[in-house]
């Protein structure tokens, strides 16, 4: 393993690079540049060790397998959007929050794609005797999984979106040569249109790996459907993020679309009224739940179900050494595709609600992507009660919520400690605390499944916990902060560069913010 540093000094060539961050690879190359790739050189075998390496380095660098163990000239990537920093510097942005709102905008005013007769995705067509696992190098990620499992990219539009276009990842396991369950759940885009709108008829889509940057973070599942509703065309607000429309391609096979700019390409159908099991093992069991599938998001291995059949008619790729993409449900990686469309959408809907009550949104990893957020805002004299009302409409916008937050603007929301140290001083429980209105929740963690007491599926259930750790506006006067003399002594007087450096490298994060603030 060995890094590459990037040879590039000169600003005009690096904005070049960064304004033509439009294809997957652009962007490796890009992050190469930063010194934010480590290539893996020697062989590696998709069947555990490359899970098992990118794990390891969770939240660190971008991983570039380049030998991957029975499959020739692929090349695998995995932790591209593993630090957030490298998400935003992909578009220019030095910060997240420049680019979450920059995601906001992309929302409000997205770029229509544009369609292309050629496409480098469809440099190779294969569609005699598809074996699709003997194509891509799909991982398997622990021992305990059902299968090689997949985060498929699916695009599907036209009549079966409303007139728009959808883009989000669904977990493929490729039980026959070319076919695969595909998991659909109602309270999705996808879900819905298959299992209400359109069930017992054929969905034709496309499956897309290795997609543009702005692509996999529009469908990486977080905007809130009050924001992006169903019929929006969600290409469109990728192409509103990158500020130049995505490009789009005819499948071969079928009446579908396909990211001309993709690494890879599945095409196929979704038969409706088909369903199969996850695993093989589900199937012999006969029952939900029972047989482990793989890791999901939430941290807890994921269970396999019934669900429906994705049948493949054809394989496209790049000539050119095609990366396969491998991002881990539960991660850094996979969080960060989440919460950056996430967290603009919860901007959006505040800001419709209230507008210029909150000033900003973070969703820490500790309460993972799709299951927790805090506000951070700022209370007028008529705003109190705001908050509470915001937790409300919060829990109601995501049926995969569980623990919304708000806190003051005086509060670091970047910072987990900052925001414990305001639920502890500032949160009551007999008035701070709202539990969740007992509404119907997307079955993700063991406590829906179970039952609050283990004794059996629990779809209606409060599990949703809102915190308000605002300061009242009546009792303001009492929450007066501690301030230390920070800004008016000059370490330097006393501490040399040297020393100053060694010494702030002692402090945790949240001494360092402490330390700034005087707090």
């Amino acid at each position: 393993m060995y890094f590459l540093k990037s040879a590039i000094k000169d600003k005009g060539t690096l904005y070049m690079l960064k304004s033509q961050v439009k294809s997957f690879r652009n962007a490796v190359r890009f992050l190469k540049t930063r010194g934010e790739v480590l290539v893996v050189g020697k062989e590696v075998d998709p069947i555990y060790e490359v899970a098992g390496i990118q794990k390891a380095l969770d939240g660190g660098p971008c991983l570039l397998f380049e030998n991957i163990k029975g499959y020739g000239n692929v090349r695998n990537v995995g932790n591209l959007f593993g630090k957030k920093s490298n998400a935003a510097s992909l578009f220019g942005f030095d910060s997240s929050r420049e680019f979450k709102l920059s995601c906001r905008k992309a929302i409000n005013h997205p770029v229509p794609p544009r369609m292309v007769g050629k496409a480098v995705c469809q440099e190779v067509v294969i569609t005699g005797d598809l074996d699709v696992m003997s194509i891509l190098p799909v991982l398997k990620h622990t021992e305990r999984d059902g299968g090689r499992i997949m985060g498929g990219l699916i695009l599907v539009g036209g009549e079966y979106f409303k007139g728009g276009r959808e883009l989000s990842f669904k977990r493929m396991n490729f039980r026959g040569k070319d076919w695969a369950s595909i998991k659909a759940l109602r309270g999705t885009h996808f879900g819905d249109l298959a299992l209400k709108e359109h069930r017992g008829t054929v969905i034709p889509l496309t499956v897309n790996i290795g997609a543009p940057p702005a692509v996999l973070l529009a469908g990486g599942g977080g905007s809130l459907h009050a924001i992006v509703p169903s019929g929006v065309d969600e290409v469109a607000i990728a192409g509103g993020l990158q500020q130049a429309p995505v490009s789009l391609v005819k499948a071969k096979t079928v009446e579908a679309c396909a990211i001309a700019e993709a690494e890879w390409v599945i095409e196929g159908y979704v038969d409706t009224a088909e369903r199969v099991w996850e695993t093989d093992e589900a199937e012999k069991i006969g029952k939900f739940g029972a047989a482990p599938f793989f890791p999901e998001w939430a941290g807890y291995m994921g269970w396999a179900v019934r669900t429906l059949k994705f049948h493949a008619t054809a394989v496209t790729h790049r000539k050119d050494n095609p990366i396969f993409y491998s991002p881990l449900a539960r991660s850094f990686e996979g969080d960060n595709l989440v919460t950056i469309f996430r967290e603009a959408s919860f901007l959006e809907l505040a800001e419709r609600l209230y507008p210029g009550f909150v000033q900003d949104v973070n969703i820490l990893h500790g309460v993972t992507a799709m299951s927790g957020v805090v506000f951070q805002v700022r209370k007028g004299g008529a705003e109190e009660g705001f908050q509470r009302n915001l937790i409300t409409a919060a829990f109601a916008a995501s049926p995969t919520m569980r623990m919304v937050i708000v806190v003051d603007d005086d509060i670091d929301i970047y910072n987990a400690e900052d925001v414990l140290w305001a639920i502890t001083t500032r949160c009551q429980a007999g008035t701070g605390i709202i539990k969740g209105a007992g509404g119907r929740r997307i079955v993700m963690f063991p406590t829906d499944i179970l039952g609050a007491h283990g004794d059996g599926a629990d779809f209606l259930t409060e599990a949703g916990i809102g915190i308000d750790a605002t300061v009242s506006l009546k009792a303001k006067a009492h929450f007066e902060r501690a301030h230390y003399p920070v800004d008016k002594i000059d370490l330097k007087k006393w501490f040399n560069d040297a020393q100053l450096a060694k010494a702030r490298s002692m402090q945790s994060d949240y001494g360092k913010l402490l330390g700034a603030t005087g707090r």
